[in-house]
């Protein structure tokens, strides 16, 4: 009898342990493993913004990188000393690349908005901060407009993780935007010719490209969701970029979701 009664009670917690797995796992799942966002990032318990329930449609969504070159990215870039904590922290590169598949497998619209520096531009005759650092330090320096000799495996180029996503012959690669945003590039009429008014935002930087194209997209009609750990920012002694954008973020954008929330959104095409 006791023997029974010891086995139904394994038998027993054992399939309360397997129920609660599933109800975890299902948790997980449901909230784009939000236990992975830093605790110093994450969303107030209480929040007082309703959010805006932007649905994906994947005939009008189109993936935007901005900056996915190796001077923002890599360890080998010119910028790392003042990014490289932030995408480390938010494991920024696993993360695009998950976009990347999960964008091409669903059949929406990539584009990149990229950012070159070429010899007439470190001509400029005055600049705030950040571009005087940016011409400093040469980052995505190429020879010139006409000109790609040594661009390739330079700061200039794109990450190797994601060249088999933009080199595909179907990435739109837009022209480069000079300062922050995509008001002097191609990006918008490239989007606007695909029907796109539904935008999936990344890269970098948090609190100056990135947020400079949201902005600049939402000004213009578009619904903008933005992939708060497929985004990463400076730190410096003058703040955290990514903080900064991030409160930004949750104010202004039509939706901050995670990688993986994204990922699922996609799969589901919604």
């Amino acid at each position: 009898m006791t023997t029974n009664t010891s086995s139904r009670g394994r038998a027993l917690a054992s399939a309360l342990a397997s129920a609660l797995a599933a109800i975890l796992a299902s948790a997980f799942l449901a909230t784009g493993a939000a236990a992975q966002i830093p605790s110093k990032y994450a969303d107030p318990a209480k929040p007082a913004l309703p959010k805006s329930g932007m649905q994906l449609d994947l005939s009008r969504t189109a993936l935007v990188v901005i900056d996915p070159q190796i001077d923002f990215m890599s360890a080998k870039g010119a910028a790392w000393s003042v990014v490289g904590e932030s995408v480390t922290e938010q494991n920024l590169v696993p993360n695009l690349t998950k976009l990347f598949k999960a964008s091409k497998a669903a059949g929406i619209v990539v584009s990149i908005s990229p950012h070159y520096y070429y010899p007439h531009d470190h001509q400029w005759k005055f600049g705030a901060p950040v571009e005087v650092f940016q011409h400093d330090i040469h980052i995505f320096d190429r020879k010139g407009p006409l000109n790609v000799s040594g661009l390739e495996g330079s700061g200039a180029d794109y990450m190797p993780e994601f060249k088999p996503f933009i080199e595909d012959g179907k990435t739109i690669v837009a022209s480069p935007h000079k300062l922050y945003g995509p008001q002097s590039n191609d990006l918008m009429l490239q989007l606007r010719k695909q029907r796109v008014d539904k935008i999936i935002l990344a890269g970098m930087a948090s609190n100056l490209c990135v947020e400079a194209h949201m902005r600049e997209f939402l000004e213009r009609g578009f619904e903008v969701a933005i992939v708060r750990d497929a985004v990463a920012g400076p730190k410096t002694p003058e703040g955290d970029g990514y903080a900064s954008a991030l409160v930004n973020f949750r104010y202004i954008a039509s939706a901050l979701w995670t990688t993986d929330q994204t990922v699922q959104r996609l799969q589901a095409g919604k």
